[in-house]
C-alpha cells in the first residue's frame, strides 16, 4: 500500500481528515490537481461550533488575533447568538485561504503526504483496498491504499466514479461573488433588498470589499471560466444604481442555488465528505464548517477501523450521523434563499419570522441551527441532556493539576471523565486504556448551572460527542457496551 488512506481535495475537508487520519496514526496521501492553492476565499470566518472544533484540537491560536461576533442572521433576518450557552460566537473575516494554510501546515507537521498537481482520474475496487489512477507534472501512475476518500468539492470526481447517487434540485439563477479594490462601499454585511434583487457588501480592509451580487431572473450560465468583472459591475449597477466599474476586481465567481445530497457518504471503500456530499446555497457560511465537522466525525472512526481496532461497521455510522445533518443544512439553507432572493411576495413572511425571532426560544433554535451547536447524535437510551451532543468546555482540577474538557481532546483520543473517583468505574473501562484516556477530575468552580453537575462519569469520543454518561452512585452500568461500540472489544 502507498498509504492506508488517499484523500482527494486539499480543501478544509480534506485537509481536516488529513489532521484526524495522522492523529489516529494512519498514514495519508492528500491528492489535489492544482499545483498551489488558488489563495480566492469564499469562505470568510467560520461558526461557534467549528471554533470549538478547532479548539479542542489546539488550532485556534495557529489562527492568530480572531475576531468574534454574537450576530448572526437567517435569511437576511438578525438573530443573536448570546442567547446559545457556550465559549464561542463565530469567528470574523478569516478567509478561507488562511483557514486552509493553517490545517495544511497542522496535516503536514503531523506527517500528511500532501501532493499538489496529481489529479485524480479513477480507481478499482477489490478485496484488500482500492487502486487509484493518478494524473502527475510526471506522467500517468497508481496508488494503492485501503480506502478513498473523496474530498473533492461539489463537482466531484470522487462522487462521480463511484457512481453515489446525487439527488435534488438544479440551480435556478446565477449569481456573483467577488473581491473588488478601489470602490469604497458602504458595509451592506446582511444583505439589502432592492426590486431586482438583493446585493451584499463587508470590507475585508486594505481598500477591499467582499460583494455578492443576487439579480432575480438570471439564469444560469453554463460556464467554462469565471465571469468578469464588467458582468458583476453592471448587476451591481442595475440593482443599486450605482457603479463600481472604476474598481479592479481582485478574484470574480459565480454561483447557483443548486442544492444535492448523497444518498449515502459510504459504498464499499469509497467515503464521501464535504461539498462533495452535499451542496446548497451558501447561505450562513455554513459549507465550511459543515465540510469540517464531516471530517473529525470521520477521521477517528476510519483510523480505528484502518488500525484494527475497531470493526469496518463502525463506519457506518459515519453516514447515520453525518447525512440528517447534511439534509438539514440544505433544508435551512433553501428557506433562507427564499426569504433573501424572493421578491415582495416574501415580505409578509420576512415580517412574521422578525417578530418571532424577538423570542429567545425561536432566536434560540435558529441561532443552534446555522451555527451547528444544536447537533444531537442518537446514541439510544438515556435522558442526560449532554448524551450526543458536544461536550461544552469545562475547566477541570485533578492530581495532575487543572485542564479542560477542551485540552484533553487535543490528542484526538477517547476520554473516560471520572467525577467521583470511582475504582469500579476505571476498572471497568481498563480494557480499553490504549485507546481511551482515563481521567480522574473535577470540575472546578462547579455549581448547579455546570454542564457536569449532578454527573459522575462521562465517556466523550474522540471528535467531543458525549457517547455515554452516568448519574451519582450509579457505577459503570452500561460502559463497557459503550466502550466496546465505539471504540472496538477491549
Amino acid at each position: 500500500m502507498d498509504a492506508a488512506v488517499i484523500v482527494v481535495g486539499a480543501g478544509p475537508a480534506g485537509l481536516m481528515l488529513a489532521g484526524e487520519l495522522r492523529l489516529g496514526g494512519v498514514p495519508v496521501v492528500v491528492l489535489d490537481r492544482l499545483d498551489r492553492p488558488t489563495g480566492e476565499s469564499r469562505g470568510l470566518g467560520f461558526t461557534a461550533r467549528t471554533m470549538e472544533v478547532f479548539d479542542q484540537r489546539g488550532l485556534l491560536p495557529r489562527f492568530g488575533p480572531i475576531e468574534t461576533s454574537p450576530v448572526g442572521h437567517f435569511g437576511g433576518l438578525p438573530v443573536d447568538f448570546s442567547v446559545l450557552d457556550g465559549a464561542h460566537f463565530g469567528a470574523k473575516g478569516v478567509p478561507q485561504a488562511r483557514t486552509e494554510a493553517v490545517l495544511t501546515e497542522w496535516a503536514v507537521e503531523l506527517g500528511a503526504d500532501i501532493r499538489r498537481g496529481w489529479e485524480f482520474v479513477g480507481f478499482t475496487e477489490h478485496d484488500g483496498g482500492v487502486e487509484v489512477q493518478v494524473r502527475t507534472p510526471a506522467g500517468p501512475t497508481a496508488l494503492r491504499a485501503q480506502y478513498l476518500v473523496g474530498c473533492d468539492g461539489g463537482r466531484s470526481t470522487v462522487r462521480k466514479a463511484a457512481r453515489f447517487d446525487f439527488p435534488g434540485t438544479a440551480a435556478t439563477m446565477e449569481m456573483f461573488l467577488a473581491d473588488v479594490q478601489g470602490c469604497d462601499l458602504r458595509p451592506r454585511p446582511i444583505g439589502e433588498s432592492f426590486p431586482g434583487g438583493m446585493v451584499m457588501a463587508g470590507p475585508l480592509g486594505d481598500g477591499v470589499d467582499r460583494i455578492i451580487v443576487c439579480e432575480r431572473g438570471t439564469p444560469p450560465a453554463r460556464r467554462t471560466t469565471p465571469p468578469s468583472f464588467a458582468e458583476v459591475a453592471d448587476a451591481w449597477q442595475r440593482l443599486t444604481g450605482e457603479s463600481i466599474h472604476h474598481g479592479t476586481g481582485l478574484w470574480v465567481s459565480a454561483f447557483g442555488d443548486a442544492t444535492r445530497q448523497v444518498t449515502q457518504y459510504r459504498r464499499g471503500r469509497v467515503l464521501i465528505a464535504g461539498d462533495a456530499a452535499h451542496i446548497h446555497l451558501p447561505a450562513g457560511g455554513q459549507g465550511l464548517n459543515v465540510s469540517v465537522q464531516d471530517s473529525v466525525n470521520l477521521g477517528w472512526k476510519l483510523a480505528a477501523v484502518v488500525r484494527g481496532s475497531a470493526p469496518p461497521e463502525l463506519l457506518d455510522t459515519y453516514h447515520a450521523e453525518r447525512h440528517p445533518v447534511g439534509a438539514r443544512l440544505l433544508m435551512n439553507t433553501r428557506a433562507q434563499g427564499l426569504l433573501f432572493l424572493r421578491g415582495e411576495e416574501m415580505q409578509p413572511l420576512r415580517d412574521v419570522l422578525t417578530e418571532l425571532i424577538a423570542y429567545d426560544s425561536v432566536s434560540r433554535h435558529l441561532a443552534g441551527m446555522v451555527s451547528g451547536l444544536a447537533i444531537q447524535y442518537a446514541f439510544g437510551e438515556g435522558d442526560h441532556p449532554l448524551l450526543g451532543r458536544r461536550m461544552p468546555h469545562q475547566e477541570l482540577v485533578g492530581e495532575a493539576g487543572k485542564t479542560s474538557t477542551t485540552e484533553l481532546l487535543h490528542p484526538a483520543r477517547g476520554v473516560l471523565l471520572d467525577l467521583a473517583d470511582d475504582a469500579e468505574l476505571r476498572a471497568a473501562a481498563a480494557g480499553w486504556a490504549d485507546r481511551v484516556q482515563i481521567v480522574t477530575a473535577v470540575p472546578h468552580d462547579a455549581d448547579a448551572r455546570s454542564p457536569l453537575s449532578g454527573t459522575a462519569a462521562v465517556l466523550i469520543r474522540p471528535d467531543g460527542h458525549v457517547a455515554w454518561t452516568a448519574g451519582e452512585h450509579s457505577g459503570p452500568g452500561e460502559l463497557p457496551a459503550a466502550l466496546d461500540r465505539w471504540f472496538g472489544p477491549a
